[in-house]
């Protein structure tokens, strides 16, 4: 059977999941090996960054060490973003993710020596660095590469797969480290045991990313040069739709965010037992993760601009009941509704970029787009902190929510043409809201 947009697949009219529409962009080989690697790359770091910043905490002592963490892992990311997004547009995006899956292989192997002669501290530094600079050039890449492995059609499937697969991968991600942490504990080699672990689900990662064969990218052309670099910041900020999206989506993670003072939470406000700090998390990650399993089989046709800020006043709703809350069901109620509203931010944001985003700039515009969520969430934890010094957790959270619903009135004037985008139909999008002159550095590969 020849599917649209020159993608051709086998006959599913008999298949009994994949003849449904809801699974659409799995009858697509490219794109079932994308989903396989992504789900992995995320588990292995998740699992990875689980277990380091408890190592590092057992190794130190001082919690001064996450932040040293976070700020190494973000260095990378600010530095690198441009380059990131170059490369992921002038080199095909299969090999960069398969050389980030090496080099995290690298890493991981440096993790286990280190681990092994019981190493300081400052031996890590140069770990966490490589993982952070992986990171950076995987990101942009894996992103871009997902409307070249689907048919326009489908996209809109893809992508919300694509979301519910990296939130399912970080559940079990962050729950395997804590299975891991009490088996491995009793051997008395927890970390060995999480990074190994790590090491063969990131093999798998990289064998299943070699074996993608997407021709369709479009490979840019263009010289390595100051104006190419920043082409992605040019390109976002000119366009009103993508510039208030990834800027609404910073803004309101930025202030709303109440992740970093769950712990908080636990222990003063609510006074439960430290085993319900995993169901407060827990229930953040399920309303994300419930609410995109629905949009991949009931995708959003229309009024996108509007629901999307619904989804972020709902998303400062829930932040605010959390807050005010001194009830554990309700404060679980209030972050899954928080992460379900955020879900359905992703989901609009990704499917309005995506397609207006030229094949020959996809990696740079979501590197710029990878710098703002790396930002809003490294420097939302660091706002919750400040925030809650001079006011305390509750008022933190609360001042948080309220600040997004303000952030959301006001894009709603800020940006029009980002209220008023109804149908996230690829080709409704490119019509109004890409600059359709030709480009003739790109090149067919």
């Amino acid at each position: 059977m020849s599917d649209t947009d020159g993608f051709d697949t086998p006959d599913y009219s008999n298949h009994p999941i994949l003849k449904r529409p809801g699974f659409a962009a799995f009858r697509h080989r490219d794109y079932r090996l994308y989903f396989i690697s992504r789900a992995t790359a995320v588990f292995a770091v998740d699992l990875t960054s689980a277990t380091l910043f408890f190592q590092l905490w057992r190794i130190t002592g001082n919690p001064l060490v996450y932040s040293a963490g976070g700020l190494l892992m973000f260095i990378p990311m600010l530095a690198l973003f441009p380059i990131c997004g170059l490369a992921a547009d002038k080199f095909p995006r299969t090999r960069i993710m398969f050389g980030c899956a090496n080099l995290q292989l690298i890493c991981l192997a440096g993790l286990i020596y280190l681990t092994n002669i019981n190493a300081a501290f400052p031996w890590f530094i140069p770990i966490i660095l490589g993982l952070a600079v992986a990171r950076a050039f995987q990101m942009p890449a894996q992103q871009a590469i997902v409307p070249v492995l689907v048919p326009a059609k489908h996209l809109a499937n893809a992508i919300a797969w694509q979301s519910t697969g990296f939130q399912t991968a970080r559940v079990i991600g962050w729950g395997t480290s804590g299975f891991l942490m009490a088996a491995g504990e009793a051997l008395g080699m927890f970390e060995q045991i999480a990074y190994m672990t790590a090491f063969g689900i990131l093999v798998v990662t990289a064998i299943v990313t070699y074996l993608i064969k997407a021709k369709a990218q479009i490979i840019s052309k263009d010289p390595f040069n100051f104006t190419t670099v920043s082409a992605g910041i040019r390109f976002s900020f000119t366009r009103p739709v993508i510039l208030g999206s990834i800027g609404l989506d910073l803004f309101s993670v930025l202030l709303g965010s109440a992740k970093a003072l769950m712990p908080i939470f636990v222990t003063d406000v609510l006074f439960i037992e430290k085993i319900y700090y995993g169901f407060l998390q827990g229930s953040l990650v399920t309303g994300s993760l419930l609410c995109m399993l629905a949009l991949t089989q009931s995708p959003i046709r229309r009024l996108a601009g509007k629901k999307l800020f619904a989804a972020v006043v709902i998303f400062g709703l829930g932040t605010i009941i959390f807050g005010l809350s001194t009830n554990f069901w309700i404060s679980m109620a209030a972050l899954f509704l928080v992460g379900a509203g955020d879900s359905v931010s992703i989901f609009v944001r990704n499917s309005i970029l995506q397609p207006i985003t030229p094949d020959d700039m996809r990696g740079r515009v979501n590197a710029v787009n990878s710098l703002f969520i790396n930002a809003s969430n490294e420097m939302g934890d660091a706002e919750s902190g400040a925030v809650a010094y001079l006011f305390g957790p509750v008022g933190a959270v609360v001042i948080g929510g309220v600040g997004t619903i303000v952030v959301a009135l006001s894009f709603v004037k800020i940006f029009p043409q980002l209220w008023n985008v109804d149908s996230l139909d690829p080709d409704d999008l490119v019509a109004k809201y890409r600059d359709v002159s030709p480009k003739p550095s790109a090149a067919q590969t």
